[in-house]
């Protein structure tokens, strides 16, 4: 691997050892597009609060299996449900403790990242027999297939692939999650892809990029 985690300005970056020159990668959940989601994501009724089943009174738990650069957990948080990370990679985990660490310091939402928002790294099968609280959703966004010809993958989409790799479990995990999630299990697609292990969702919320696919799951 050809990335490194590196302390600058007391903030842990992923650095491309062959790039050194390039800016390090930081998870900064109080900047950027992450704050505005969280912001502004409420009065737009964003799309993945209605998948997860968000309601007025209700804020269920939820397992997000797959956390990547956990933007979506992080919003999911700070909109008030209790959000669980699992992350296979632990130089991902190690920039996610990171960026939880940063959030918990904030004077508006320190105290909310630290009751809603946690983490576990390991690999997403396993770290779903062990959750600290029964999930009423799991939240999964694999690695999404790229079209052919396509344009160059997102930098940090990138990134991702080259230190965490391709979810090739994907099926499996989802099949699982069915068994396990009390409530839905909620899969982020690209708006081109096919569903995940060919299993048809009850139903889905579409937006311009992307995909959720709900399957409920109620068990006796």
């Amino acid at each position: 691997m050809n990335y490194s985690l590196q302390m600058r300005n007391a903030r842990l970056g992923l650095v491309n050892l062959e790039q050194p020159n390039m800016t390090p990668i930081v998870i900064d959940f109080l900047s950027g597009k992450t704050a505005y989601r969280r912001k502004y994501g409420h009065a737009g009724g964003e799309a993945i609060s209605k998948a997860v089943g968000i309601k007025k009174g209700h804020r269920p738990n939820i397992v997000d299996a797959t956390a990547g650069w956990g933007r979506d957990a992080f919003v999911l948080a700070t909109m008030g449900c209790r959000v669980h990370m699992i992350e296979r990679s632990d130089v991902i985990a190690k920039l996610l403790e990171d960026g939880v660490r940063l959030a918990e310091q904030d004077e508006k939402i320190g105290a909310l990242v630290k009751d809603k928002l946690s983490l576990s790294c390991g690999e997403s099968q396993q770290e779903l027999l062990r959750t600290p609280f029964e999930p009423e959703v799991i939240y999964l966004d694999p690695m999404f297939p790229h079209k052919e010809k396509s344009a160059l993958v997102k930098k940090e989409m990138r990134i991702l692939q080259e230190v965490v790799g391709q979810d090739e479990d994907a099926d499996e995990l989802l099949t699982l999650a069915l068994t396990i999630a009390a409530n839905r299990v909620v899969v982020k697609r690209p708006a081109y892809a096919k569903f995940l292990a060919g299993i048809k969702p009850q139903t889905s919320i579409k937006t311009k990029k992307y995909r959720f696919d709900i399957y409920l799951t109620p068990h006796p």
